[in-house]
């Protein structure tokens, strides 16, 4: 599948504080944890556990978390399909989308059970 711009400006103008709870809910449903979910979340945007609760309470779009984010070097690692795209294929111009589908692999993956050494991706050496 291919993402549109229009597509892109729809994530970027979803509200993250609205979305994390779905996130939450599902990796409970699934014996995981919100420490768990916000260590995913950090080691991907270099966020901290301060920056993150304020984006949980606040209006900020996935736009403005994704623009100030310091995204992981290790970002590349993350590949696969998720919602029916596959991540490696999602043009670099629909930075905003591609960084929210890596993100719910990772999410993905928590729920899945995967180890958190797994998750949080080292290149290998």
């Amino acid at each position: 599948m291919k993402v549109t711009p229009e597509k892109n400006e729809k994530v970027a103008n979803m509200i993250f504080g609205s979305i994390y709870p779905l996130y939450l809910n599902r990796l409970v449903k699934n014996g995981r944890t919100q420490e768990e979910l916000d260590q995913v979340l950090s080691w991907f945007t270099g966020y901290d556990q301060a920056t993150l609760d304020s984006f949980k309470e606040g209006q900020v779009t996935f736009g403005s978390f994704f623009e100030n984010a310091k995204i992981h070097k290790n970002k590349h690692l993350i590949k696969g399909v998720v919602c029916g795209y596959r991540i490696e294929e999602i043009e670099d111009e629909f930075e905003v989308y591609k960084r929210c589908r890596q993100m719910e692999k990772l999410i993905d993956e928590l729920a899945k059970g995967r180890k958190m050494e797994k998750i949080l991706r080292e290149e290998k050496k």
